[in-house]
């Protein structure tokens, strides 16, 4: 299973174990007060959220969506210049796509094995157009659900695993982050235990496509402004070279520092 400690990670180090494996583990990137401070949070917000509504979203299994709109814990991990650094080199322009907190609860099931990037038309061979960045709050590890992956699968094509795939689960301790492409075959382990396991996911995707969540619409302008430059960015207001995105001619981060000129207004 590739590793690599906080101390060590280099963003060419996760893009290698990426292209290898489709995923790589940094451990102990969040410091523990950050981990510490994250986790009050997030369960404060789950105090209020339902479980899912089906098997994928899990019915025993919590999911914070709009997270950004309820919470300043992860401001900074979005934006850590090594997350940035790995987005530069596979992605080059990329947002936001699904940052989502997730709680698996006692007794779900495994989630159905899946591929983030199959939500998009694109053929199995086009290039890379999502990275997930899965943040531990609590220790993963084979009895509480640790995501489940198929080592190497992003290299597939048209194929799907089968029972005879070898099957890793990504354990790793509180404040360590797991990088994965969205071409990598995996799912949300079973919960055999009788505590949650709480981590956060970061998933980015392409500037040029629709992001999964409408974060213009779930985080308030206001919420916005207040945010760091780089965030706002992947957010949504940005553009992608040379003009895609713009609002009323103008970059949109102006939007959300500026008065709206009224219609007509030159």
């Amino acid at each position: 299973m590739a590793r690599i400690a906080a101390s060590d990670a280099t963003p060419p180090a996760v893009v290698d174990a990426m292209e290898t494996d489709g995923y790589c583990i940094v451990e102990g990137l969040m410091a523990p007060s950050d981990v510490e401070r994250a986790r009050t949070a997030m369960r404060q917000i789950l105090a209020k959220v339902p479980a899912g509504r089906n098997d994928f979203e899990g019915r025993a299994t919590q999911r914070v969506y709009a997270l950004f709109a309820k919470t300043r814990a992860f401001d900074q991990a979005a934006i850590d210049p090594l997350v940035l650094g790995v987005l530069d080199a596979v992605l080059g322009h990329y947002q936001l796509s699904a940052p989502t907190g997730i709680s698996i609860g006692p007794g779900e099931r495994a989630q159905p094995i899946h591929r983030d990037e199959s939500i998009y038309p694109l053929p199995p061979d086009y290039p890379n157009v999502v990275v997930n960045t899965m943040w531990a709050l609590d220790d993963f590890t084979e009895q509480n659900g640790a995501t489940r992956l198929v080592p190497g699968s992003h290299r597939w094509s048209g194929q799907v695993p089968s029972e005879a795939d070898r099957y890793v689960d990504a354990t790793m301790e509180a404040g360590s982050v797991m990088f994965y492409l969205g071409k990598v075959w995996h799912g949300g382990g079973a919960n055999q235990t009788e505590r949650p396991r709480l981590g956060v996911i970061l998933e980015y995707a392409s500037a040029w496509l629709r992001a999964q969540e409408n974060h213009i619409l779930a985080v308030p302008r206001e919420t916005v402004a207040e945010l760091p430059e780089r965030l706002q960015e992947l957010l949504g207001y940005n553009i992608y070279p040379p003009f895609v995105g713009y609002v009323d001619g103008r970059h949109p981060r102006r939007y959300i520092m500026d008065p709206v000129r009224p219609p007509g207004a030159v």
